[in-house]
């Protein structure tokens, strides 16, 4: 894990020599890109096939409430993304994603953690993010926060949860 974030962050440093401070100057010779808008959805993965299900119900909502709108994926989990390798399914880490989109001329992207806590990997995720911002590959590229991030968010899913719960479940 730690390798890999060392790796990261020398590509990163790397990159700042050879990807240029504007890229909306870089590819158009000082015209400025058209907007295009996309969203990363960033999991820390699963290979069971009951979690795919979940997630592609997940980008389904997404879809349709911004049908217009690209929609990305990304896992965190190393281990993950190689085991689905190893069965032919390939999924980016945040920073490959994130690449792929400035390649793509993405202008506007929204990452959206699809993590429980703010733990470990949202932190990568949020370096990742900051990162990309201090290369200026975006004109804006924004995080979402994990789904318990506040107090809040807590007292919501809970009540969501005791909503689940059966009225003639015995206590």
């Amino acid at each position: 894990m730690m390798m890999e974030l060392w790796i990261g962050i020398i590509v990163i440093a790397t990159a700042v020599f050879i990807i240029p401070m504007n890229s909306s100057a870089a590819g158009g010779y000082g015209k400025k890109k058209s907007k295009k808008v996309g969203i990363l959805l960033v999991a820390f993965g699963s290979s069971e096939p009951s979690t795919q299900t979940s997630y592609q119900a997940i980008e389904r909502k997404v879809k349709t409430k911004y049908p217009n709108i690209p929609v990305r994926w990304a896992y965190t989990s190393h281990m993950i993304r190689t085991k689905l390798a190893q069965q032919g399914k390939i999924l980016d880490s945040p920073e490959v994603a994130i690449a792929k989109m400035h390649d793509e001329n993405f202008t506007h992207v929204a990452v959206q953690s699809l993590h429980i806590i703010g733990g470990e990997e949202y932190h990568d995720l949020i370096r990742t993010v900051g990162a990309s911002k201090m290369l200026g590959g975006f004109q804006r590229i924004v995080l979402g926060y994990p789904l318990l991030a506040t107090q809040e968010d807590m007292q919501r899913t809970v009540s969501a949860v005791i909503e689940t719960i059966p009225k003639e479940r015995k206590k």
